[in-house]
């Protein structure tokens, strides 16, 4: 009974999200001075595709003070799914690789939706990347980053890249640490040689849908002495976070 009960809702999900998608995807193509409406629309579109994925996820208030208006989020990153997980919860724009553009589909709404694009592989757009960034948390938006610099797998990799303490620093904005924590890592986790349909048909098939966001207080960039302190006093934090939910 709980399987049947669990594809309707998966036929459902997909249904609305198809719909919606029908409705975003050319929208997206508009020209649009100033915010897009995609941009707008792109939260929900989110929980839509959360739902679509039959995605139980849950996200934990660790915090002990109350979270500001405006942050740079940082998390983990060890799969795809929390490209559309954090958005669908924190109203941020994400920074993502640049082979996200061209994407189909997903890359032309990403795009219209204010994604930030960086080429991972090339240190002009990475320096590029950084100012892109505070120029757009100075104009009043709030962004999402991963330190890692890119999906490292189940476990947390052994160092964090500078560039958000770094937006930080230059900007005053606070730094909101995420942890992820998905249950079932095998069929989340995004290693090679899979590609993403790969990972989308594992998340749906999965026997364990749960996904834990552990959102903690902000870490202020006043109470740091430059990015590289910053950046390793998060690390510690995510080492401890590694260590309590995921060994």
């Amino acid at each position: 009974m709980l399987l049947l009960l669990r594809l309707i809702r998966k036929i459902l999900g997909w249904v609305d999200f198809t719909i919606f998608t029908a409705v975003m995807y050319p929208l997206a193509w508009l020209p649009w001075p100033g915010r897009h409406p995609v941009a707008y629309l792109f939260r929900p579109w989110c929980r839509a595709f959360v739902r679509a994925l039959d995605i139980d996820l849950r996200l934990h208030q660790k915090n002990r003070r109350r979270l500001p208006s405006r942050y740079i989020l940082i998390a983990n990153h060890p799969g795809a799914f929390e490209d559309i997980g954090i958005p669908a919860l924190f109203d941020v724009h994400s920074l993502a690789k640049l082979q996200v553009r061209d994407w189909y589909i997903v890359g032309r709404i990403s795009k219209a939706a204010g994604t930030l694009y960086v080429d991972r592989d090339d240190p002009a757009s990475r320096q590029q990347a950084i100012q892109t960034m505070v120029d757009a948390v100075n104009a009043g938006r709030n962004i999402a980053i991963y330190p890692e610099g890119g999906c490292k797998g189940r476990r947390l990799y052994d160092r964090f890249k500078s560039g958000a303490f770094e937006v930080a620093l230059r900007t005053g904005v606070p730094i909101l640490p995420l942890f992820l924590h998905y249950e079932a890592q095998d069929d989340f986790e995004w290693q090679d040689p899979y590609l993403l349909p790969h990972k989308i048909w594992h998340m749906m098939r999965t026997v364990n849908n749960r996904a834990n966001f552990y959102v903690f207080d902000p870490l202020e960039p006043k109470d740091y002495a430059d990015k590289h302190a910053m950046r390793d006093a998060a690390y510690a934090l995510y080492v401890r976070w590694n260590a309590q939910y995921l060994e």
